[in-house]
């Protein structure tokens, strides 16, 4: 599953697929506009103007683009074990408890560089606990990953409307958040490093995350294919017969692709 049996050139692996893919996918949004009685070119042309067609758009698109890539690389991994992991919401929204706990502890005593790292640590300690189950049901008591990651999804938000509404919502407040981070709990934006190329960002909430995003893809390829660990879950992904056969333990492979995930 994780390694094709012949490799492609590399512009058509990383140049002619994805535009091929582009296309379609164009194509296929296209013929639904058109289906519903209105104009493919006008609706493209909002699609990108939205997108990138000013400074500000393009650090919402950031923006918003680095959750996609946590996300993205987190069933990367899982797939490259062969595992079809659809609990990243779920395993996200958890996540994000752990973020939310390092940063109303600490905001309004420590500078985001402190709390920036213990944030992270908590969202992936909470991430990968939610992920464990999953895991560890798919490895010992063979309950299939896609259903019970499903199913945590919708636990997972029952968890954070509870959380929400009944743990963390400040006293007398009638809406369902926490109180605002204070300084220490907001990342730094990264509008100076648009404004070298010119656009200005605006009020878009670009941040230091989109590098930290950037970082996790370029360890999710050393992790892969850079490391034991890595060749393991790539051998029980394309082969879990060989990797058995390997002495490569399936269970544990399945429990830590699924937590790294």
């Amino acid at each position: 599953m994780s390694t094709p049996y012949a490799k492609l050139p590399g512009w058509v692996e990383y140049g002619l697929i994805p535009l091929i893919n582009l296309a379609v996918a164009f194509l296929v949004a296209g013929l639904v506009v058109l289906l519903v009685g209105e104009n493919p070119l006008e609706a493209a042309y909002h699609l990108i103007n939205g997108a990138f067609g000013r400074g500000e758009y393009i650090g919402f698109t950031l923006y918003y683009a680095t959750t996609f890539i946590f996300t993205g690389l987190a069933v990367a991994v899982a797939f490259h074990a062969g595992l079809f992991n659809i609990g990243g919401e779920g395993q996200a929204y958890v996540g994000g408890i752990g973020v939310a706990l390092a940063c109303l502890w600490l905001d309004q005593t420590m500078p985001w560089y402190v709390v920036f790292p213990l944030a992270i640590v908590g969202s992936a300690f909470f991430g990968a606990l939610w992920a464990f189950l999953p895991g560890w049901l798919q490895a010992k008591r063979g309950s299939h990953i896609v259903i019970t990651t499903i199913m945590f999804n919708f636990i997972a938000s029952s968890l954070m409307v509870y959380l929400l509404t009944r743990v963390l919502k400040p006293l007398g407040s009638m809406a369902p958040q926490t109180r605002t981070f204070a300084e220490g709990g907001q990342l730094p934006k990264l509008d100076w490093l648009l404004s070298i190329f010119g656009p200005n960002i605006g009020t878009a909430p670009f941040n230091i995350s989109f590098l930290l995003a950037l970082a996790a893809a370029f360890a999710v390829w050393v992790l892969i294919w850079r490391t034991r660990l890595g060749y393991e879950m790539r051998t029980m992904g394309h082969s879990p017969s060989a990797a058995r056969y390997a002495g490569i333990s399936e269970s544990r492979i399945t429990v830590v692709a699924m937590m790294i995930s």
